[in-house]
């Protein structure tokens, strides 16, 4: 499964273009953090990929949560079984910094070994940076870049197979790891790497790219989504009870297509499930969600 969805990413662009058929649905979903019966709920309630109904899982699959394995197993299962049903965003928990301190390299390695860590890490390097949804929806982990110059073919053209790790900064790094602020224009972010961008960024990004808004995740919401930027930003978290101790929903979005629009976004939030407890493979509860 791992080196059969490797292969396939292989042959993406950084940015995945992504039509949703009449009488079709995409879910986008943000981060799960190894949540495995959350995971398991969402397709519990909206219903299990399929050639007429896609997901979009964007990024954050792995880490925190005790069961990162069963989640990127499925996930990569179901992209080698209907691969225009399910898509996948790279986050900043994909990556080998994160994977050393926050679990998921410690689980491989108790489930399975350091052989399966590696091909993990060999395949999370493949993965797409962001998708374009509608032609008119950009959907990435983090945010916007520091520079105000950045188009979507750019980022199409991203040479992240080389590049493999994003390391701590350049456009990569910021695709990955950026925040949206209320204050326009740029300030240091407090996670350390990446930065905060204001509405009048995304108001710029969205105008010189011909499109209408930002869908990302990486940060906790208490409601498990939060519109922002005059409607141009969306952050979407779907790991509800985050680390068994925040108490937020989760939520998914459902987008359709529409004719006067081209889509209709639909907002749904849940409620965590219970799960088996477990011992953590990682106890760090840090800032960097």
């Amino acid at each position: 499964i791992i080196l059969q969805t490797r292969k396939y990413f292989l042959e993406q662009a950084s940015l995945v273009d992504v039509e949703i058929p009449k009488g079709h649905k995409l879910t986008i979903c943000g981060d799960v953090h190894g949540q495995f019966y959350d995971f398991n709920n969402i397709f519990k309630l909206n219903g299990r990929p399929s050639e007429t109904h896609a997901y979009l899982f964007n990024g954050d699959f792995v880490d925190r949560g005790s069961f990162s394995l069963e989640i990127i197993l499925t996930l990569f299962a179901y992209k080698l079984l209907y691969p225009t049903g399910m898509y996948l965003t790279r986050g900043n928990h994909e990556t080998d910094d994160m994977n050393k301190v926050y679990g998921f390299e410690d689980e491989v390695k108790a489930k399975f070994s350091e052989t399966m860590f590696k091909m993990f890490s060999e395949t999370f390097a493949t993965l797409p940076l962001a998708h374009l949804v509608q032609k008119k929806i950009f959907v990435v982990h983090g945010g916007l870049s520091s520079r105000d110059d950045v188009t979507l073919e750019e980022i199409r053209n991203i040479d992240r197979i080389t590049k493999g790790q994003p390391g701590q900064g350049g456009l990569m790094s910021e695709l990955l790891w950026a925040d949206p602020q209320f204050l326009p224009g740029r300030s240091p972010s407090a996670r350390g790497v990446g930065q905060k961008f204001g509405p009048d960024v995304t108001e710029n990004f969205c105008k010189m790219n011909d499109i209408d808004m930002i869908i990302r995740s990486h940060e906790v919401k208490q409601q498990g989504y939060q519109v922002e930027h005059n409607g141009r930003c969306v952050t979407i978290f779907s790991a509800p009870n985050y680390c068994d101790s925040v108490g937020n929903k989760g939520a998914y979005i459902n987008v359709t297509p529409e004719t006067e629009k081209g889509y209709k976004l639909d907002y749904v939030q849940f409620d965590a499930v219970e799960h088996p407890k477990t011992q953590p493979y990682s106890n760090r509860f840090r800032g960097g969600f």
